[in-house]
């Protein structure tokens, strides 16, 4: 890798371009199957605006390491359990503001992965804006990715990654890609999928998400589609873990 490429982790984001833009896999993967207790572990929080391509980055990531050696922890998993409120409360809930979630149960499972424990992660459903009484177990790892929109806006949290990254995307390319998730996964329709964007998703990014930016050590624009940058991290994850 040449000079002009070093990752600089901390001292100052580096943002990788890429003009190839293939398909994205299907594929997704288990992070649940029983482990050794790992003697170190790597904390990676990805963060980045609604849309813009966090878990394709994540997918790739974990295609590209050791099976078994990642164990995912979803911010969405961890939204606050309003099942109580009636199905109009709901719809006016703000899950782009930093407090839909419940952070302090997402640094205490962190925290327990870190010592060796398994952790029970919520299931959450968009639909009736409720946890599920059963949890995932997610077993601790060599690598944990948090991945979540507003991971890095939370001090706490963020002081436990060893390596942050921001995904960034166009805005008109996260807004074509909203729409189409939350007809398809959460059930709005047209005319409510741009309401929501315009009273919610797009003042809470400016306001909340695009200026963790700034805390990010790589920036990676084009999401999944930068193969470049996915590489790069890659190989600093692998000699983070001594796997080169």
């Amino acid at each position: 890798m040449s000079g002009n490429h070093a990752i600089r982790e901390r001292k100052s984001a580096i943002s990788f371009c890429s003009s190839n833009i293939p398909a994205f896999p299907d594929a997704f993967f288990s992070i649940f199957t029983p482990n050794p207790i790992p003697s170190s572990m790597l904390i990676i929080g990805i963060a980045g605006g609604s849309g813009c391509g966090k878990s394709t980055v994540v997918k790739q990531i974990v295609k590209k390491l050791p099976k078994d050696s990642v164990s995912i922890l979803p911010q969405d998993s961890y939204y606050k359990d309003n099942g109580h409120l009636s199905p109009e409360e709901r719809a006016k809930i703000n899950f782009d503001h930093p407090s839909s979630i419940e952070f302090n149960l997402l640094i205490k499972h962190l925290d327990m992965l870190r010592e060796g424990e398994t952790v029970g992660m919520p299931i959450y459903s968009y639909l009736t804006c409720a946890r599920a009484k059963e949890t995932i177990p997610v077993a601790p790892r060599e690598v944990v990715i948090v991945e979540g929109i507003l991971i890095m806006s939370n001090p706490r949290l963020r002081e436990r990654m060893d390596i942050k990254v921001f995904v960034d995307a166009d805005a008109d390319d996260r807004l074509m890609r909203i729409i189409r998730r939350d007809i398809e996964e959460r059930g709005r329709s047209f005319t409510q999928v741009l309401d929501h964007y315009d009273k919610y998703v797009k003042p809470m990014h400016l306001q909340f998400i695009e200026p963790t930016k700034r805390y990010a050590d790589i920036i990676v624009p084009q999401g999944g589609a930068n193969h470049v940058a996915i590489d790069i991290l890659t190989s600093r994850i692998k000699m983070n873990l001594k796997l080169t």
